[in-house]
């Protein structure tokens, strides 16, 4: 593994980081991948309010001895938020769910514009902060972001942060934060944690053909995970990544690239390749991570609109067949444009508009038919 020592505390953190919301909710399966991590030099967990049963979960797994193991990082929802009360419930909760006394990394979550920090300043935020960290129930306090890279050099400015994370990975380099954010985090001295490496797993599998081609014309031996890892590892302003896991497949791939070299020029070559080819076929630039679920129509967002890109990316007919397998009762046609999903969207993407863009590409004919001869042969019963 390695280290970065944190400039402003002294912190010895492992590049890698484990993200959590992509952990299995079976305790067991999740515990073989946290204690798998921990057990191989992985020493920040990464968690959230609003992952479902999740805080509840990593507090049983850590028992034993693991918490002394790590610093554990969890997020404030800045949005559930309505009054000064509202913070110590949620904070005093989370400590309830992971069982400890201290959060050592605490963020605002999705923080996305100056208005939301504003919001908290008026809720007592700042004076909230300073009560934890002096008790010593806080370690350290920053935020996720969500934004414009205008927004987040704004929100930087805005209060003394001691770390921060954003989105960043190949596909992003220019999108939200950017690269010219983690610049300007670098050189005002304020680490950053990167989240979504792989955006939700497209980078390490799925990739459209021409895609895979060129990577795998530069290098055989790396896998596509391994590329966009490295990519991030390279760059040293990005403090730590984050790597969402759910499998210890998953571990292993991501502690391999510890001990890889860093990538040369065709590599680098092969990358903008594959983003290129990558930007061709993605229509909806969805990282699935579930924020816009449950839909209260029983959508399956993130599936549609991956099959949605799949549709362009590896062929229509067989998008649209593994489509009609997988989206019974949770089709895009099922929105009723409600609106919720777009309030929740992290990348404020038009999810609505998508959902009839995919709705209008997988189920035109034959999507009927063939769907009522598949139930009809599985013995499924759609609902009305």
């Amino acid at each position: 593994m390695l280290y970065t020592e944190n400039p402003r505390n002294g912190d010895a953190l492992s590049k890698l980081g484990l993200g959590c919301m992509r952990l299995p909710h079976n305790e067991k399966r999740a515990a073989q991948v946290v204690r798998g991590a921990i057990d191989n030099g992985v020493n920040y967990l990464d968690t959230a309010y609003i992952y479902p049963g999740n805080e509840s979960m990593l507090g049983h797994i850590l028992k034993d001895g693991y918490r002394q193991k790590v610093k554990l990082a969890t997020k404030l929802p800045h949005y559930l938020c309505k009054n000064s009360g509202d913070m110590d419930r949620i904070f005093q909760k989370q400590l309830e769910r992971l069982q400890t006394d201290r959060i050592d990394y605490y963020m605002f979550h999705m923080l996305g514009t100056p208005a939301d920090w504003e919001r908290m300043e008026g809720l007592g935020a700042v004076h909230w902060i300073r009560d934890k960290k002096a008790s010593g129930l806080i370690g350290n306090i920053g935020f996720s972001f969500h934004g414009s890279h205008e927004a987040f050099v704004r929100l930087l400015d805005m209060h003394p942060w001691d770390f921060c994370m954003i989105q960043y990975n190949y596909m992003d380099e220019h999108f939200q934060a950017g690269r010219k954010g983690l610049a300007y985090a670098r050189d005002k001295g304020v680490p950053v944690m990167v989240m979504e490496p792989l955006r939700g797993g497209k980078l390490a599998g799925r990739l459209p053909d021409a895609a895979s081609r060129a990577l795998r014309a530069a290098d055989q031996t790396l896998t596509p995970a391994q590329y966009a890892l490295r990519w991030l590892m390279d760059q040293p302003e990005v403090f730590m990544v984050v790597s969402g896991m759910t499998e210890p497949d998953h571990l292993s791939e991501n502690l391999s690239v510890m001990t890889l070299p860093a990538l040369t020029p065709a590599h680098l070559h092969a990358i903008e390749t594959a983003k290129e080819e990558l930007a061709r076929v993605t229509r909806a630039p969805c990282t699935a991570c579930g924020y816009c679920m449950p839909c209260p129509s029983g959508v399956d967002i993130p599936m549609c609109l991956s099959f949605y890109n799949e549709s362009y990316g590896r062929g229509g007919p067989v998008a649209r067949l593994n489509y009609i397998m997988r989206a019974v009762n949770h089709e895009a046609s099922r929105c009723v444009q409600c609106g919720a999903c777009d309030k929740r969207c992290p990348q404020r993407l038009p999810v609505e508009k998508l959902l009839g863009e995919s709705r209008a590409r997988l189920e035109r004919f034959p999507y009927r038919p063939m769907r009522f001869i598949i139930n009809r042969f599985l013995k499924r019963t759609p609902r009305s």
